[in-house]
């Protein structure tokens, strides 16, 4: 099994796809591709056909977007999911709609793990979706806080979709209250997050489209 990423600093989606593999128990060589120099989509067809990272190679197998990433491994690990019908309804709703919207919040606060940028990008628009995050944060540990520390209790697929707010959050001086800070705290603490922003912070690849401010 190949995991085919891009920077650790900047890549969102390959950590979505990366952290989900780690959690699951799976083995796999990590194949990192930085983004936006020459070359880089050439070296990311050679494995993946949308020429977009993340791609998963298994057996010759090319899965690719992060969503249909970690729906191959949770057949592969149903642990990856609730074990409760209804419990996985509502993590399969916050997953996706994680995948398809937050469009403000991804433009003006894109992941960027080496920076401190506390107060920026707080436009009316990113601050509806810090607060629909919030909202989802606080919604699932009331409801499921006895059986752990995710959002679902055990971690599962969701905690690994919105694990780059997480860091976005700590880039941008984001600090929810309540149940939902905690669950920030929880996820900044959890092991393979801590080791993703280290290699993170070891990259020497500057992008300008994602630097944005200084």
């Amino acid at each position: 099994m190949k995991l085919i990423i891009g920077n650790k600093n900047y890549s969102s989606w390959s950590l979505r796809a990366w952290l989900a593999a780690r959690e699951g128990g799976f083995t796999f060589e990590e194949i990192r591709i930085p983004l936006f120099i020459p070359g880089s989509r050439e070296r990311i067809l050679a494995h993946s056909p949308s020429a977009k990272v993340p791609c998963l190679i298994d057996h010759g197998l090319a899965v690719w977007d992060s969503m249909a990433i970690n729906e191959y491994l949770a057949e592969q690990n149903p642990a990856l999911w609730p074990a409760d019908r209804a419990a996985r309804a509502v993590a399969r709703s916050v997953s996706a709609e994680m995948h398809s919207g937050f469009v403000p919040l991804r433009s003006k606060m894109p992941m960027n793990i080496r920076k401190d940028y506390a107060g920026h990008g707080r436009s009316p628009e990113v601050e509806a979706d810090i607060a629909r995050i919030t909202a989802i944060w606080n919604d699932c540990r009331s409801r499921f806080a006895t059986a752990g520390p995710y959002l679902f209790g055990a971690f599962s697929i969701a905690d690994a979709m919105y694990a780059p707010v997480c860091f976005r959050f700590a880039t941008y001086g984001v600090t929810p209250e309540g149940p939902a800070g905690a669950y920030l705290a929880t996820m900044l603490a959890n092991p393979h997050m801590k080791a993703w922003a280290e290699a993170a912070r070891q990259e020497s690849e500057h992008l300008p489209s994602e630097d944005l401010y200084g």
